[in-house]
């Protein structure tokens, strides 16, 4: 498991971070959260190989004040263990677009209505081989 936190950055609404990683060969999941601060998270998109009782999902939450949102969950995934991967992440005033590797989108609330977010953190078993905000 490693953990990379960028903090003091600015994502702002109209901008668009580029991740691309690869996760372990034997991976189970990894996380990106993307907020305010360490605590509050306005995107937490996790994909999911075999863990927390999924399996090959990829599950989105916010978390603000220690509570947790409703899950959401939407078809496919298009992770690899072990294979390389780059995820796109706009925001928007009131949501975030996730453009995955295949092409495939999918559409997140913005729950915390924030216009700019200031941290970012990436944990779990994927290694992170590039950081973008255009």
């Amino acid at each position: 498991m490693s953990k990379m936190m960028v903090k003091n950055m600015s994502l702002k609404a109209g901008q668009t971070l580029t991740l691309t990683g690869r996760p372990a060969p034997d991976a189970t999941s990894f996380a990106v959260n993307i907020g305010p601060n360490e605590k509050d998270f306005a995107m937490h998109i996790n994909p999911r190989f075999n863990a927390h009782g999924d399996e090959n999902a990829v599950v989105c939450n916010s978390c603000q004040g220690g509570s947790w949102g409703e899950e959401f969950r939407d078809g496919g995934f298009p992770f690899q263990q072990g294979e390389m991967f780059t995820l796109k992440i706009t925001l928007t005033p009131t949501e975030f677009v996730v453009e995955y590797s295949d092409g495939s989108t999918i559409r997140f609330p913005n729950r915390l209505g924030e216009e700019k977010y200031h941290f970012i953190s990436i944990d779990g078993e994927v290694r992170i081989q590039g950081l973008e905000i255009k």
